[in-house]
């Protein structure tokens, strides 16, 4: 089965909120994205490369703003493809899906930020859209949230909570270690 790895929206806007002492799940993540890029690279597979640009001049991601940058341990290499996306699914408004089936890749392997916004929006619609979908557990964060009725979750509850509504439905979820003992095709 031809893989492809996704890595979605790792960029400076998200360094910025860690500097500034966001509570934050998955500590590693950074460090297993980069040990999927590096394997992958490696073996010569295919990685596709999301990133974010909102479109309201005041969103830390807008394009002009040095929260569009990617953090370096993401950077695109030379011949990786690379989307920009103005919503959380990295297949609204891109070409994604078209050069996808293309180049008849049919397993997507998700990795990036965050775990419960863009990457589990983009996963449901790899789902949805037939792919089979790798949603690699430690290569994902969320952050700390309070919702509408007051109630504050934590960064690791919302992580949790993200692989609970992902896995069997619309993905597998699996860790950097699971997904190296696949193979790359």
């Amino acid at each position: 089965m031809k893989t492809a790895l996704l890595v979605i929206d790792v960029q400076m806007a998200l360094a910025h909120d860690d500097e500034a002492g966001a509570e934050r799940s998955c500590p590693d993540a950074g460090n297993n994205i980069s040990t999927l890029l590096q394997t992958f690279r490696d073996l010569d597979g295919t990685v596709i490369h999301i990133h974010h640009h909102g479109l309201d001049a005041d969103d830390p991601f807008n394009a002009e703003a040095p929260g569009a940058a990617v953090q370096p341990l993401a950077a695109p290499a030379v011949g990786e493809a690379v989307y920009i996306k103005n919503v959380s699914s990295s297949f609204i408004g891109t070409t994604l899906e078209k050069d996808l089936r293309a180049d008849n890749i049919e397993r997507l392997v998700l990795c990036g930020a965050t775990a419960n916004h863009c990457v589990e929006t983009t996963t449901r619609m790899a789902g949805n859209l037939g792919f089979d979908a790798i949603y690699v557990s430690d290569a994902v964060w969320a952050y700390a949230a309070t919702g509408p009725d007051g109630v504050t979750h934590s960064a690791e509850q919302i992580h949790s909570i993200s692989l609970a509504n992902i896995e069997g439905e619309f993905a597998t979820v699996l860790s950097t270690e699971q997904v190296l003992a696949l193979g790359i095709q």
